[in-house]
C-alpha cells in the first residue's frame, strides 16, 4: 500500500471512491472536447483522443501537481493548425516533440518559478476570459451540419437540446444537497443518458461529432526531412506551443494550489508536460497541456491525488479500445450542461464585488487580459500582455515614489536622504532633487532607505558625481549596498563610500 501511495504523491490514505468517480467524470468531459479540437485542426479524431490519454497518463505519474488534469487542449492545438494545414500532420508531430523538448528544458533549468511573477489581476482576467471561452464553446454545440453547411438547430431538436442541457445544470446544482458521495457531474451525465435512452429521444450525441473507436497508439517517428529547413519551419510553432502550454499549465497549477491550500511543483510539472508532449509526438497525439475546465471538474468531484487523472487517462484508452459504442451514445446536452457549469464556476465573480477596491490600473489589466483571451483565444499572449502592462504600471508608480529629505549639519555638510528605489524609471526624478550649483563643497547622499536597482541607477549616480566634480565639490555616498559599490568603479577617487560608521546598518532588500 505504501508503494501505491508513493506513486500517486500522497502521504495519507487515498479516498478511492472520490478519485475513481472523479476520473470517470473527467474522462466523459474530456472526450468530446478532444474530438472537437482534433477536428478543428483538420486531424483524425483519434489524434485528439491519443493526446488526452498520453498527456493524462504521463502527467498523472510524474507531474508536479496532484489533482491537475492534462490532455489535448485547444490552447496548444490552435497554435499548430496553420502548420498542419500547410505542411501536413507529420510536421505537426515533429513540432510537438520539439515543443516538448523546450518544456523539458524549462523544467530542468528550474525556470518554472517565474510564473510567480504573474499578478493577481492577470489571473482574474485569465480565468474570466477562459470561462467565457468555455461557455461559448458549449453554445457552439447547438449547431448541426446539414448538406455540408453548419447551421443553428431549430424546432424540436433545439428544444430537446436546450431542455436536456438545462436539466443537466439543475442536477449539477441540486445533487450535492442530496449527497456528495458521487460527483454531481457524473450523476447528471448518467441520468440524462438514461432519460434519452429510455424515451428514445432524438438528440445530438457524441457519435454525431466523430467515432471514438480505435486501437492502441503505436510508436512512430515523424516522417519529415531531418534538415535545417525542417527545423526552421517547425521551430517557431514549437516555441509558441511550448510557451502557451507551460503558461496554461502553470497557471492551472497555481489555481489548484489556491483551491486546495497545497503547494505544487512548477518545475516538476514543466518536466512532465515536456515528457508528455515528446511522447505525444512519437505516438500520434496532437500534443496538449493542463486543462482548466477538466481540472475544475476533477477538484470539484473531490479528487486530491494523481489517481483520478490516471483513472481518467486509462478510461479514455478503454473507450478507444472497447467502450466506443457506449460513449458515442452519450447526449451532447449532458456534456454541454456540465461544461457550462464549469464555466460559471470558473468565472471569478468575486472580481465584480471587489472591483471598486482595486486600483484603476489593475482593473484595466484584468479587462485587457480577459478581452485578449476571448477575442484572440491566445492565452499566452493575453497573460504576457497583462504581465507587461502590470510591470510598466509598477515601474511608473515606483518612479513617482522616490523622495529626498535634505538638511545641512553644523559643519556645513549637506545631506540628501533618499527614499524609494533608484532604477530606470526614477533616474530623472532622482537627478532633479539635487542643486549642484548652490550646494556646499561637501555633499552626502544617504541610501539607508533606498536601493540602487539597476545599471540605469548606477549611471545616474556616475553622472551626478561628475557634475559635482566639475564644480570642485566632493560627493560621498553612505549606506550603499555592496553590489552597487562594486559597480561604481568609474567613480573611484570621487565617491567616498562609508558604511563603517554605522555597524548596525543592514542593506535594504
Amino acid at each position: 500500500m505504501q508503494g501505491i501511495l508513493g506513486v500517486f504523491g500522497v502521504r495519507q490514505p487515498i479516498n478511492y471512491r472520490n478519485e475513481i468517480l472523479a476520473g470517470l467524470t473527467v474522462a466523459m468531459t474530456m472526450i468530446p472536447e478532444s474530438l472537437s479540437f482534433a477536428i478543428l485542426a483538420g486531424l483524425s479524431p483519434l489524434t485528439g483522443l491519443y493526446a488526452a490519454f498520453l498527456m493524462g497518463l504521463v502527467t498523472s505519474i510524474i507531474g508536479g501537481r496532484p489533482g491537475m488534469v492534462s490532455g489535448g487542449a485547444g490552447a496548444t492545438v490552435v497554435v499548430l493548425i496553420a502548420l498542419a494545414s500547410s505542411h501536413g500532420v507529420e510536421y505537426l508531430f515533429a513540432a510537438v516533440i520539439l515543443g516538448g523538448i523546450f518544456q523539458l528544458l524549462v523544467g530542468l533549468f528550474k525556470l518554472g518559478k517565474f510564473v510567480r511573477l504573474i499578478p493577481q489581476p492577470v489571473m482574474y482576467g485569465f480565468l474570466n476570459g477562459l470561462a467565457v471561452i468555455i461557455f461559448m464553446a458549449q453554445v457552439a454545440q447547438f449547431k448541426i451540419i446539414e448538406n455540408g453547411a453548419t447551421t443553428w438547430m431549430q424546432g424540436i431538436p433545439l428544444y430537446w437540446m436546450a431542455a436536456l442541457t438545462l436539466l443537466t445544470i439543475v442536477i449539477v446544482l441540486l445533487w450535492p444537497k442530496v449527497t456528495k458521495v458521487i460527483p454531481a457531474s457524473l450523476v447528471a451525465i448518467l441520468l440524462v443518458f438514461a432519460l434519452v435512452f429510455l424515451f428514445n429521444i432524438d438528440t445530438k450525441k457524441v457519435s454525431d461529432i466523430a467515432s471514438v473507436s480505435g486501437s492502441l497508439p503505436s510508436f512512430h517517428i515523424p516522417v519529415v526531412p531531418f534538415t535545417i529547413e525542417t527545423l526552421q519551419i517547425i521551430f517557431p510553432y514549437a516555441l509558441v506551443m511550448a510557451g502557451v502550454g507551460l503558461i496554461e499549465s502553470l497557471l492551472t497549477l497555481n489555481m489548484v494550489d489556491e483551491i486546495t491550500n497545497t503547494k505544487g511543483k512548477s518545475n516538476k510539472e514543466a518536466v512532465a508536460q515536456g515528457v508528455a508532449n515528446i511522447t505525444n509526438g512519437f505516438f500520434g497525439g496532437m500534443g496538449g497541456c493542463a486543462m482548466v475546465a477538466q481540472t475544475l471538474v476533477n477538484i470539484g468531484a473531490g479528487a486530491r491525488t494523481r489517481l483520478s487523472a490516471f483513472i481518467g487517462a486509462i478510461t479514455i484508452l478503454l473507450v478507444i479500445l472497447v467502450g466506443a459504442p457506449f460513449i458515442e451514445q452519450i447526449p451532447m446536452a449532458a456534456l454541454v450542461g456540465v461544461m457550462m457549469m464549469v464555466a460559471i464556476q470558473t468565472f471569478q465573480w468575486v472580481s465584480f464585488r471587489i472591483v471598486n477596491k482595486f486600483p484603476k490600473s489593475d482593473i484595466f489589466v484584468g479587462i485587457l487580459v480577459a478581452a485578449i483571451t476571448v477575442v484572440l483565444h491566445n492565452l499566452a499572449l493575453a497573460v504576457l500582455a497583462g504581465v507587461v502592462v502590470s510591470a510598466l504600471v509598477f515601474a511608473w508608480d515606483n518612479a513617482k515614489r522616490i523622495r529626498a529629505r535634505k538638511y545641512t549639519d553644523e559643519a556645513g555638510v549637506k545631506y540628501y536622504e533618499i527614499r524609494g528605489p533608484l532604477f530606470f524609471g526614477s533616474t530623472t526624478a532622482f537627478a532633479e532633487k539635487f542643486d549642484v550649483l548652490n550646494d556646499p563643497t561637501e555633499v552626502v547622499i544617504d541610501f539607508k532607505e533606498s536601493k540602487v536597482v539597476d545599471m540605469s541607477g548606477i549611471n545616474a549616480l556616475h553622472k551626478l558625481t561628475e557634475k559635482y566634480q566639475q564644480q570642485g565639490k566632493i560627493l560621498r555616498l553612505r549606506h550603499l549596498s555592496e553590489d552597487c559599490r562594486r559597480l561604481l568603479k568609474n567613480a573611484e577617487g570621487v565617491i567616498d563610500v562609508n558604511i563603517i560608521e554605522d555597524p548596525t546598518y543592514k542593506v535594504m532588500v
